[in-house]
């Protein structure tokens, strides 16, 4: 197989798109849509954004010390790439897209109402990266909207038509492939 050399880069697709809300008022409440995020550790349980130092939601998360990944579905998509584009400074988002700012149970960010999931998330580290500072975050909860849960307490995101980000698209997840340990499972 022939294979090109490119530049080094971002290449680790496709990522989650999500929206992170940020604020302690109502009056300087935002959301920005961020690529750059993942889990870190799972015991704690631990999250990081990247955020560039220009973008306004960098500012209230940097004072705050808090967040919220608010995963983002097909219902979503309009609002997280009007989030991703469009500036805080300029317009409240919340009420230009008609989302809900939900209260927290351990921060005063509010959660997106109209996500499947928000992970409350309080600050521990931020390391100047380049383009980008990363922030570590320690998740304090998971919040489960209670129509994705089976009857066997089973959350069932796939139902919620969740999405990602590849290459400046946007894509709905698409079909089960196999589960964790499939491939050395014992035949029956």
């Amino acid at each position: 197989m022939a294979k090109v050399i490119w530049k080094p880069g971002t290449m680790l697709y496709p990522v989650p798109a999500i929206m992170v809300s940020c604020g302690d008022k109502s009056e300087n409440y935002n959301i920005i849509t961020i690529a750059w995020a993942g889990t870190i550790c799972s015991e704690p349980a631990m999250a990081s954004i990247s955020i560039r130092p220009t973008r306004h939601s960098y500012d209230i998360i940097k004072r705050t010390g808090e967040f919220v990944i608010n995963l983002t579905t097909k219902k979503l998509v309009f609002a997280a790439d009007f989030c991703g584009v469009k500036s805080g400074r300029e317009v409240n988002k919340f009420a230009k897209l008609k989302l809900s700012a939900v209260k927290g149970k351990h921060v005063s960010a509010p959660l997106i109402g109209e996500s499947p999931v928000n992970i409350e998330c309080k600050v521990t580290e931020c390391k100047h990266l380049g383009s980008h500072d990363m922030f570590i975050a320690k998740v304090l909860c998971i919040h489960a909207d209670k129509r994705y849960i089976n009857k066997k307490g089973a959350f069932n995101l796939q139902d919620s038509e969740p999405i990602c980000y590849s290459h400046g698209k946007y894509y709905l997840l698409g079909r089960e492939l196999g589960h964790f340990g499939f491939s050395v499972r014992k035949k029956k």
